[in-house]
């Protein structure tokens, strides 16, 4: 195995073409075709299946591809470390639930260190993913809840996948609605302040079991159900039509405009934010600095 090689498996993983990759490389298609087989040969795997419509990903090649984006980057931070050359784009990706303190933390984090190329990536996206983006290296960072409800089923998932959980904060439940809501008045809401308003919460795709619910009490029954994929929608939903969503109260103006305000819930609950990373892999120097600016903002 050598890096060469790993930047063109990494490389037709991210063209999804083989012409398409050969081109990017500089190098024939042949040559490549070769180069890839004979990686896969080496470990006895199959990285590619190969059709007539093109290439797709086996499982293990994913599994694969994962370790092959973490060695690259490391490579990349050595030769950047003692030559004080940076050879291409500084690269780094985050999946998270729909948190603005993370979003502000990846600006801070851009405007820091991206440099003069880059590539970097802000995933909010469903709990399953941001757990299975982390395991194959598709982002090295990873931020979501654990409370005594889905703490076991969150915790055993990572176990499964190799990750660890670290906690950032612990917040008391709070519910997001807008300035206008005939409830915004109150110091303190309570769940049967809420039964007249619909229910906000993120879709979870095929995994959407309520122990991966982005919001807590998601197994309390409510007559109005809205269910969205983006937090711009969910906030528009939220002014437009009186909806409430529950989260940890941590809320940013300046992302998501003065429309919106948090208000303490009534419950005896709790939401444990943090990130979850690969266990016993040295992370990068983005990662650990993301880390820092993480820690900074909400804790």
């Amino acid at each position: 195995m050598t890096l060469k090689q790993l930047k063109y498996a990494v490389t037709v993983a991210k063209t999804g073409n083989i012409t398409e990759a050969a081109k990017q490389l500089f190098i024939a298609q042949p040559s490549l075709t070769s180069a890839i087989k004979d990686l896969e040969k080496e470990y006895n795997i199959t990285i590619f299946y190969r059709s007539n419509k093109g290439i797709e990903i086996t499982p293990e090649g994913d599994e694969f591809l994962g370790y092959a984006r973490q060695l690259l980057e490391q490579a990349n931070l050595i030769e950047e470390r003692y030559t004080g050359v940076n050879r291409g784009k500084q690269r780094f990706c985050v999946s998270a639930q729909h948190y603005s303190f993370v979003v502000e933390a990846f600006v801070e984090l851009l405007k820091k260190y991206g440099g003069d190329k880059y590539e970097f990536h802000m995933r909010e996206t469903q709990t399953f993913d941001i757990i299975d983006d982390v395991a194959h290296r598709r982002s090295e960072i990873g931020v979501l809840y654990l409370n005594t409800f889905n703490e076991t089923v969150i915790r055993k998932t990572l176990r499964d996948h190799g990750l660890v959980f670290s906690t950032l904060f612990t917040a008391k439940p709070h519910v997001f609605i807008g300035k206008n809501n005939p409830i915004a008045k109150k110091k303190t809401i309570t769940l049967d302040d809420l039964t007249a308003y619909p229910r906000l919460s993120y879709e979870q795709g095929s995994h959407n079991s309520f122990y991966f619910s982005e919001e807590i009490l998601s197994t309390i029954d409510s007559d109005k159900e809205i269910i969205v994929r983006d937090r711009a929608t969910l906030f528009n939903l939220l002014v437009g039509l009186n909806g409430y969503t529950i989260c940890s109260g941590v809320i940013s103006e300046e992302l998501n405009g003065p429309h919106i305000i948090a208000k303490p819930l009534d419950v005896d609950d709790y939401m444990e934010i943090g990130y979850i990373l690969p266990s016993g892999m040295p992370q990068s120097v983005l990662t650990q600095q993301y880390i820092d600016i993480l820690k900074n903002r909400c804790c």
